[in-house]
């Protein structure tokens, strides 16, 4: 098998979002497959907008995820100098060449095209000029006149772009900066990228890229152009619905593994498989069954996804995992022994580890705290639901042992000895334990709350 190089190169301008994470999802499990490297590249040469926090955001985001890379973390406003050193070689090779037009020159060139009917592009006017470097130079890449760029993408199938689509494109801006598509191509070559996989909107800056390489005479990469992901309504995907960054989605309480699980099958199928292990997705993730179609983002099947991670979690890492949650929602920092009781009683009525955080809170607050439902106290709390709790009362104050098996017997036989249906029963008694008609077992919430706070809850239920 080939050792398939890949990489991730966000530009530090804002938290890493879905749409990236999935990219880099899809980059790590490739190089990852055949036993080869992943590489993170920060594109940090837009000044204005790149912050630091925003770089150390996504770096928390990718550690997160499990996307561990390989080497040193690259920083592109650490290697003008490199980028500058493949600029002047296509200079002296004469695939490129210095050009004093101004912006205001290029713009009117453009416009002058579009009045012909023609491609707005560079009329190509210092081409043969044989310029030097001066005052508002850039440099461009002389680009073959005629021709077709081809190449075979990994999603899309075969791409060709007529070299008359493309102008000869700056690689030098003025100020003396190398551009976008002259960084990613040293970048890649040198950190011998053999796969490049990203959005599709960078579809158009591919044949550049490959003239780029060509004009070097650097072997070409394989490229693969994944679709954005949509909203339900299949419009660009955005805020209202439900699309946050990775941070955001940690914050909520969503488990690594199931966003990794949810944002591969965005795109990506084997089979009817929905459900995956990290080695699994490694095992079948080789690059190809990549869907050209866009796929759209659908929250509730991410938190089905999500609940069921959950529920496959040993006990004692789901305790670890909800405890944070548990104290960002006010109730304290719980020991493991009572932490792994409470996920047993709720990890099946949760679908995240701050729902299931705040699921606790009816059995977690002493009982001055509990709040009612008043619907289903109003229902419950009648005559005969008071008198069956004032009876309960006296059977569980002499319940010993204080344990689930102990008082499910204890319970059952006040029942039966008493010629009850148990729907007449478990409701008053379910709402005065919880404070509302939800929860676990019956038993199960008694035995954790313990023979005082059960009496105490039971007492202040018959006011």
């Amino acid at each position: 098998m080939t050792q398939v190089v890949t990489r991730f190169a966000p530009s530090p301008t804002g938290h890493l979002h879905i749409g990236g994470a999935r990219t880099a999802i899809f980059c790590w499990l490739l190089a990852r497959h055949s036993g080869g490297r992943f590489h993170l590249r920060i594109e940090d040469t837009d000044l204005l907008r790149s912050k630091q926090e925003y770089t150390d955001s996504i770096l928390a985001s990718m550690r997160w995820l499990g996307l561990d890379w390989d080497g040193e973390l690259t920083y592109q406003t650490q290697r003008a100098d490199v980028y500058n050193r493949y600029v002047d070689k296509l200079l002296e090779t004469g695939h490129a060449y210095w050009c004093s037009c101004t912006p205001e020159e290029v713009e009117a060139m453009r416009e002058e095209a579009r009045q012909n009917g023609l491609k707005p592009r560079y009329n190509g006017r210092c081409r043969e000029r044989n310029l030097g470097p001066g005052e508002g130079h850039c440099v461009r890449l002389k680009a073959p006149v005629a021709g077709k760029v081809v190449f075979d993408d990994l999603v899309k199938g075969k791409i060709a772009v007529d070299v008359t689509e493309l102008d000869d494109m700056v690689i030098r801006r003025a100020d003396g900066m190398p551009t976008y598509n002259m960084a990613v191509v040293v970048d890649d070559y040198e950190m011998g990228i053999t796969h490049v996989v990203r959005g599709d909107d960078h579809v158009s800056n591919t044949p550049r890229q490959i003239l780029i390489y060509e004009a070097l005479g650097l072997p070409v990469p394989r490229f693969g152009h994944v679709p954005m992901i949509l909203g339900p309504d299949r419009q660009k995907l955005s805020k209202r619905h439900g699309a946050r960054a990775v941070i955001e989605y940690q914050q909520d309480g969503l488990l690594p593994q199931a966003l990794v699980n949810y944002l591969v099958r965005l795109g990506w199928s084997h089979g009817n498989q929905e459900l995956f292990t990290k080695e699994e997705l490694i095992e079948y993730f080789d690059g190809t069954n990549l869907n050209p179609a866009a796929a759209a983002f659908d929250p509730a099947k991410l938190e089905w996804c999500n609940a069921h991670f959950m529920r496959e979690l040993p006990l004692p890492e789901l305790a670890a995992l909800v405890a944070p949650f548990v104290e960002e929602a006010g109730l304290g920092a719980l020991p493991q022994e009572k932490l792994e009781p409470l996920c047993v009683m709720f990890r099946e009525r949760a679908n995240n580890l701050k729902a299931l955080g705040e699921a606790f809170r009816p059995l977690v607050v002493p009982v001055a705290e509990l709040s009612y439902v008043e619907k289903d106290t109003a229902k419950h709390f009648t005559d005969a639901g008071k008198a069956h709790l004032q009876a309960l009362s006296a059977v569980f104050a002499a319940c010993e042992p204080f344990t689930a098996e102990a008082l499910e017997a204890a319970l059952n036989a006040y029942v039966a000895d008493n010629g009850l249906k148990f729907k007449e029963v478990a409701p008053p008694l379910r709402t005065a334990l919880m404070g509302f008609m939800g929860g676990s077992h019956l038993n199960e919430i008694m035995a954790f709350l313990g023979k005082q706070e059960t009496l105490a809850r039971l007492q202040r239920a018959m006011g």
